[in-house]
């Protein structure tokens, strides 16, 4: 069996094709016959999990499992205590209310790079950045919990799926688990 972490860029596509000439994982690992364990959109970066073994594939993925993931989220504003607890007791969103979220802030992370565009700042409109585990992995969650407590997600970083870290491996970066 084999596991590959890579810690994905900004702009890059989670799959390893595209028509349209977009940066694509095909672009960064070269291995054969591993698949995605999950996906990040576009706009998001951090920790990706590959694996040739459909069952370990499916053990991170599938919502029944509910393997947490940990994403390092930067958002516009300053949440309150009365945010984070709508965080953490779980946000109704469009396809329902989502299960509890571990929230807390925490200082700019500590293994953070530059990325490439910045994102947007507003002079008069501070940023804040939360550490936040869920154990669903509903289309584009972080974001729309962030957004339905009134703080936008300006840039969002996975830094943990299950017991495998981002440490140790820069954006584009990948490595044998």
């Amino acid at each position: 069996m084999r596991i590959i972490l890579f810690n994905k860029p900004y702009d890059v596509l989670s799959q390893f094709t595209d028509g349209q000439g977009r940066r694509t994982l095909a672009h960064y690992i070269p291995v054969k016959d591993v698949y995605a364990a999950g996906r990040l959109d576009r706009d998001s970066e951090g920790l990706m999990v590959f694996t040739d073994d459909g069952a370990l594939q499916s053990r991170i993925t599938h919502p029944d499992n509910k393997m947490s993931k940990t994403y390092w989220v930067q958002v516009e504003g300053i949440p309150d205590e009365a945010a984070l607890a709508a965080l953490r007791e779980g946000v109704e969103l469009k396809d329902g209310m989502t299960l509890p979220a571990r929230v807390t802030r925490i200082a700019e992370p500590y293994l953070l790079w530059p990325r490439t565009p910045p994102i947007r700042e507003r002079r008069h409109i501070p940023t804040c950045w939360l550490e936040m585990t869920i154990s669903e992995g509903r289309n584009r969650q972080v974001r729309r919990m962030t957004a339905a407590v009134g703080h936008p997600t300006l840039r969002l970083i996975r830094y943990r799926i299950g017991s495998w870290t981002l440490d140790g491996l820069a954006p584009g970066e990948w490595r044998d688990a």
